[in-house]
């Protein structure tokens, strides 16, 4: 019998192999692949990232966690028929720190969590240009564009992402989600964005809203 705890303090300490030997254990018990990753593996995540907010873990034992979690839920993805493997996938996000910012752990903490939810995540990484941002999203045909900002004088760029996807003809092509510590959610709507979220773990709630 498979038990869902032992898959959740796998991925809490962050032990790939635990979770592999897991996922094969629950695939050979007959659970249904689906709900071996939403009952047993994601609620790790979710202790994991309370951890974090709560200052007694830190940023090494959540990618090792999100490691873990993903080599158990590849074993269960193998098991799965394409239209279930697809309703897994939650879409697929561009991110990346604006243009003059290279303030990058919350971008980096942000690609952890959407990865282990589901989305296929594409990380530009940090100060980057608005116009790479946009070429980026139409090349992987992005649903969704994450882009932060850590300060009020790169905010502006946030601005100038949804301007040249308008004036390019392509906003409505794309969700755009946008945080950081300067950024408000006037500033989100004054702007046009999609989605505001004050941090990383409140953005995959968004995230998630945005593509359904």
């Amino acid at each position: 019998m498979t038990d869902f705890n032992e898959m959740k303090d796998a991925v809490v300490r962050g032990d790939s192999e635990a979770c592999i030997a897991l996922a094969k254990k629950a695939l050979e018990s007959g659970v249904d692949p689906l709900k071996a990753i939403r009952e047993g593996f994601a609620p790790g995540m979710g202790v994991v990232g309370k951890g974090f907010e709560d200052g007694s873990l830190f940023l090494p034992d959540m990618m090792l966690a999100a490691e873990a979690m993903k080599a158990g839920i590849a074993v269960l993805e193998k098991a799965m028929p394409a239209d279930k493997a697809a309703e897994n996938r939650a879409g697929k996000v561009v991110v990346a720190t604006v243009q003059g910012d290279v303030h990058d752990i919350g971008k980096n903490i942000l690609r952890i969590l959407l990865s282990t939810a589901g989305f296929e995540v594409v990380d530009l990484g940090r100060d980057v240009k608005v116009a790479t941002i946009v070429a980026e999203a139409e090349d992987e045909k992005a649903d969704i564009i994450g882009v932060s900002a850590l300060m009020t004088t790169t905010m502006m760029y946030m601005k100038e992402l949804i301007e040249e996807l308008a004036e390019a003809g392509v906003r409505k092509d794309f969700k755009v989600m946008v945080g950081g510590a300067p950024v408000t959610e006037d500033w989100a709507r004054e702007i046009g964005a999609d989605g505001y979220a004050k941090d990383a773990f409140a953005a995959i709630q968004v995230a998630k809203n945005l593509v359904n």
